[in-house]
């Protein structure tokens, strides 16, 4: 590691402090193999992890479909004559011996919304936990709530709204948790040059838990009922834990399995950049510029995110007239790019850094630009196609998939300038980036009115204003180096 000796101190806010190649001159030990290490073990595992996380967190928007009776949401149906129906008019018959409930719409925006108010709470704890006890258990625990919790749901649904309500909440304290401990996990585990590999590896989980979950809960529910969907997803859930707590260790150092040179490799990779501090230097943090910068990118990213999940198909369903939920594949084939753009941005970040001499900073500000502006781009291009259903599903995927890049930009940056405190600094800006899910679809219903091609315009514009300003304020702002707060003696490190 370069140090202030020979360099800029970190976090001096001048802009050449992470403007030269990666560890120039600096004598690199060699990396432990990849293959059977308890590093991508536990990036694995934890792919594992995120995959059910997701799988709880989406299932209820499928099953919600048959929850309802149809008798109760037809009076609040406000599709648009603007285009011709493009959904198949035959329903063939499946089975329908779940129990229905009279949920209007209003009462149905409540219970899904209900995860973000539980989902925010625990932020910024999780992180401050994770720091001080570690992120195994924190994270575990988050799961297994979670799980247990989602195999009440068929109970909760036949107290009534309310108590479905305060149990979606409730999930959604569990898994607050869980980004904050595994990014204080990843803070021992994740040697510098292989961070970008290693968490677009864990956190792909998300997407794929999409990709598989929102086709398989649609079968379940097709061929048994919506009950199932709730206890398949829960015991998966359940055994996850099992195997985590088998497997997994907070540190190399704990690591009951991992060979001497990989846990030699991790320590010698991480031995500058770790501070030694007992307390959380919180002023200096919440002062931090760097910081703000990933504040405000999560925050925009999240934005656009939330419009694509939640607003596109149904702007699609009211105005295009297309229900992309009638089938699978088309609903799941979004997050299956974004899925693989995630695998190949980490792959690419780190060759750029290592073996293209590309500064962190150049690499984190580059993924962020094209993964910010793009999903902007179309999703503008969205609000001009017309009734062009075929384009809408084409733009939806191509925005969520090039939304993938941005793993291996702001998304792990906390990592690049506080290792120490990053799941602290994943709880604040994750607690930001919770927002849009929860006053995004409000807004949109408020500028939507009347449903018109012009009105969903509108919401496509702003959406993808905010997006290009938080991937400049990024680019503007943001840092690629350890800031001097984050190690405690006030020395720059690079890597």
């Amino acid at each position: 590691m370069r140090s202030s000796a020979s360099a800029p101190a970190a976090g001096d806010g001048e802009e050449g402090a992470d403007s030269t190649p990666l560890l120039p001159g600096a004598r690199r030990a060699e990396a432990a193999p990849a293959c059977c290490s308890a590093r991508y073990n536990l990036a694995i595992l934890s792919c594992f992890g995120f995959f059910v996380l997701y799988a709880l967190r989406v299932n209820l928007s499928v099953a919600l479909v048959e929850m309802v009776d149809t008798n109760t949401t037809a009076a609040d149906n406000r599709t648009s004559k603007e285009c011709k129906e493009h959904s198949s008019l035959i329903k063939v018959p499946h089975n329908q011996t779940g129990k229905r409930y009279p949920w209007d719409a209003e009462t149905q925006g409540w219970i899904l919304g209900a995860f973000f108010y539980g989902y925010i709470i625990t932020q910024i704890p999780g992180g401050y936990f994770a720091s001080k006890v570690g992120g195994k258990l924190l994270l575990g625990y988050g799961i297994l709530g979670t799980s247990l919790f989602t195999l009440l749901t068929p109970i909760a649904s036949d107290l009534g709204a309310g108590a479905l309500i305060v149990l979606r909440a409730l999930e959604g304290l569990g898994e607050g948790v869980t980004f904050p401990a595994m990014h204080a996990i990843w803070a021992s585990w994740a040697p510098p040059l292989e961070r970008s590999k290693l968490l677009s590896i864990s956190y792909a989980g998300a997407q794929l838990g999409t990709v598989i979950s929102l086709p398989l809960s649609g079968i379940i529910c097709y061929y048994m009922n919506w009950t199932y969907v709730f206890y398949f997803f829960g015991i998966l859930g359940i055994f996850w834990f099992i195997l985590w707590t088998w497997k997994v260790s907070d540190t190399p150092e704990m690591h009951k399995t991992i060979s001497s040179y990989e846990r030699d490799y991790i320590a010698s990779s991480l031995k500058s950049q770790l501070s030694s501090q007992k307390s959380v230097p919180w002023i200096p943090i919440l002062k931090s510029l760097p910081l703000w910068a990933i504040v405000v990118a999560h925050f925009s990213y999240n934005w656009t995110f939330y419009t694509l999940l939640t607003l596109l198909p149904t702007y699609m369903k009211e105005i295009l007239r297309f229900d992309v939920q009638e089938n699978g594949f088309l609903s799941a084939l979004p997050y299956f790019g974004s899925w693989f753009f995630m695998i190949l941005s980490g792959q690419a970040a780190d060759s750029l850094r290592t073996k293209g001499n590309f500064s962190t900073l150049c690499v984190r500000r580059t993924f962020t630009l094209v993964g910010m502006i793009g999903p902007a781009v179309f999703l503008v291009a969205a609000g001009f196609i017309g009734c062009n259903y075929s384009l809408a599903v084409a733009f939806l995927t191509i925005s969520t998939a090039l939304g993938g890049l941005c793993s291996s930009g702001f998304s792990i940056n906390h990592l690049d300038i506080a290792p120490s405190y990053a799941g602290i600094l994943l709880g604040i800006t994750n607690t930001f980036a919770t927002i849009p899910g929860m006053v995004g679809p409000v807004i949109a219903k408020a500028l939507t009115p009347d449903d018109t091609i012009s009105e969903w315009q509108t919401v496509f514009y702003i959406a993808a204003a905010i997006n290009i300003f938080g991937a400049i304020f990024f680019t503007l702002f943001a840092k690629g180096d350890v800031q001097a707060w984050a190690v405690g003696d006030h020395l720059g490190h690079r890597h």
